[in-house]
């Protein structure tokens, strides 16, 4: 069984998404990143560009972000405000 964590995707007075995923694919400032379960803390700008989400039932989701925004992640869990 693959490990999972929580994500939260929202923009101002709306929820994207929320569940159980095993991978989600960012375009920081600096470059694409994933974060999987277990991954280490952080905080990094987003810059326009896509998100693709692994959820832990298999199925994939796709954000596209228009105007940046600011990822998130702490002990299993990560949230994106766009």
């Amino acid at each position: 069984m693959k490990k999972t964590f929580c994500l939260t995707v929202a923009r101002v007075g709306e929820n994207l998404f929320e569940g159980e995923v095993v991978s989600v694919q960012l375009p920081g400032t600096e470059g694409v990143f994933q974060v999987l379960a277990m991954h280490e803390p952080l905080v990094s700008r987003l810059k326009e560009g896509k998100i693709h989400i692994e959820t832990a039932d298999g199925s994939f989701h796709h954000f596209d972000i228009e105007t940046g925004g600011i990822a998130e992640v702490s002990t299993n869990q990560a949230t994106i405000l766009l």
